[in-house]
C-alpha cells in the first residue's frame, strides 16, 4: 500500500503541513525529535512525494527543460552536463529534449515542457530558427538561451561567447602561419552564431590587408558529412586554396577526411582550423587546431541564471557573455 502524506502525518502525530515541511528539508524551526520521527516513518514506508500535487500548492515542479537541436554533435553533451549538474546542486531535475533541428519537433517540445508545468526552459534553437514561433511566444516561464540568440523574445536571458573574436582570432592566427587564399566553409548564415564567425573571418582578412576570394564562402550544415562534401565541391569548383577556416569541428573533421581523400597534406598544402574544441578535434589525424568554447560553464552558467530567474534572485544581468580561446594544434604550420 502506497503511502500518503496524511499517512505519514497520522502515524508521526503531526500535521500535514510539518510532513511537507520536513520532506522538503523546510522551516528550521521544526524539532529535532519531531524531524527524525517524520524521516523515520518515511524511511520504514520507503515513501515518495508526490511532486505534482505539491506543485500545485508550491507552483512549482522543481524541473526545468532543455531544448538542443542536436544530440550527436558532441558539443552540446558538454553544455547538457553543465545544466544538469548545476540542477542537481540546486534540488531540480532535468527534462531533456533532442529537436534533430527540426522546427516542428523543437515547437512541439517547447508546448510539451509548458504542459508539463516546468520552472523554466534553457534552449538551443536550431541553427534554422529565424524568428519567433507561436509556441515560443506562448511561453510564460524564464528561458536561458545558449549559444543562439532569439531576438525579441520576452522573459529571456542569454549565455553566449564572442564569436566574433573567437573567429577573428583563428583567421589571424592562419595568416601570420602564411595561409593567403582561405576559405569559409560554415553552417547557415540564417544563425546570428554563424554571422558572428563569417564577420570575424572577414576582418581578420582586412585587418591584414588580405581580400575575400571569389565565392570565398560555403553555406551548409554543422555536420560532418557538409564538410566533406563542401571540400569536394570546393576542389571540384577548381579554386586555388591554402587554407580553409570551419564554422564548426564537425565540418573541419569532414574537410579533413575530404583533404585527405584527395592526397592534399594537412598542414602542409592546406592549413584547417574549426571551432568549439570539441572531443574528436584531439583524436582526428592531425590534431585539430580549433576555437575553444567553455562548452560546460556555458550550460552552467544557464542553470544558475535560470534558478535565479525561478526564484526572483535575478539582478538584472540578461546576458553573459564568455571567452574563447585559440587552441593551436597541428593542423596549422607551427
Amino acid at each position: 500500500m502506497k503511502l500518503t502524506i496524511k499517512d505519514i502525518a497520522k502515524l508521526a502525530g503531526v500535521s500535514t503541513a510539518t510532513v511537507s515541511m520536513v520532506v522538503n528539508n523546510k522551516d528550521e524551526r521544526i524539532s529535532a525529535s519531531t524531524r527524525e520521527k517524520v524521516l523515520d516513518i518515511v524511511d520504514k514506508y520507503n515513501y515518495i512525494p508526490n511532486r505534482i500535487a505539491s506543485s500545485m500548492v508550491t507552483k512549482s515542479t522543481k524541473t526545468i527543460g532543455l531544448v538542443i537541436p542536436d544530440i550527436t554533435n558532441p558539443f552540446f553533451p558538454e553544455v547538457a552536463r553543465g545544466v544538469e549538474d548545476k540542477a542537481n546542486i540546486d534540488g531540480y531535475t532535468v527534462i531533456f529534449c533532442n529537436s534533430d533541428n527540426v522546427l516542428s519537433k523543437e515547437d512541439a517540445y517547447i508546448d510539451m515542457l509548458q504542459e508539463k508545468m516546468v520552472d523554466g526552459i534553457i534552449f538551443t534553437a536550431s541553427s534554422r530558427r529565424t524568428n519567433i514561433s507561436a509556441s515560443l511566444q506562448r511561453v510564460t516561464v524564464p528561458v536561458i538561451t545558449v549559444d543562439r540568440v532569439i531576438p525579441n523574445l520576452s522573459n529571456q536571458g542569454q549565455i553566449v561567447v564572442d564569436n566574433e573574436v573567437g573567429a577573428y582570432e583563428a583567421v589571424c592566427h592562419m595568416l601570420a602561419k602564411g595561409y593567403k587564399r582561405i576559405f569559409h566553409i560554415t553552417g547557415p548564415l540564417t544563425s546570428k552564431t554563424a554571422r558572428d564567425r563569417y564577420n570575424g573571418y572577414l576582418k581578420a582578412l582586412e585587418s591584414n590587408n588580405q581580400q575575400p576570394l571569389p565565392n570565398h564562402l560555403y553555406e551548409g550544415m554543422y555536420t560532418t558529412t557538409w564538410g566533406h562534401n563542401a571540400i569536394e565541391q570546393l576542389i571540384e569548383d577548381g579554386h586555388d586554396f591554402d587554407g580553409v577556416f570551419c564554422g564548426n569541428d564537425m565540418i573541419a573533421v569532414g574537410v579533413l577526411k575530404g583533404l585527405q581523400k584527395h592526397g592534399l597534406s594537412v598542414p602542409t598544402d592546406i592549413g584547417v582550423v574549426g571551432y568549439d574544441d570539441v572531443n574528436i578535434a584531439r583524436l582526428v589525424t592531425p590534431e585539430l587546431t580549433t576555437v575553444s568554447q567553455p562548452k560546460y560553464e556555458m550550460g552552467y552558467k544557464a542553470a544558475e541564471m535560470l534558478i535565479k530567474m525561478i526564484n526572483n534572485e535575478h539582478n538584472n544581468q540578461s546576458e553573459y557573455t564568455l571567452s574563447t580561446e585559440l587552441i593551436i594544434r597541428n593542423s596549422t604550420r607551427t
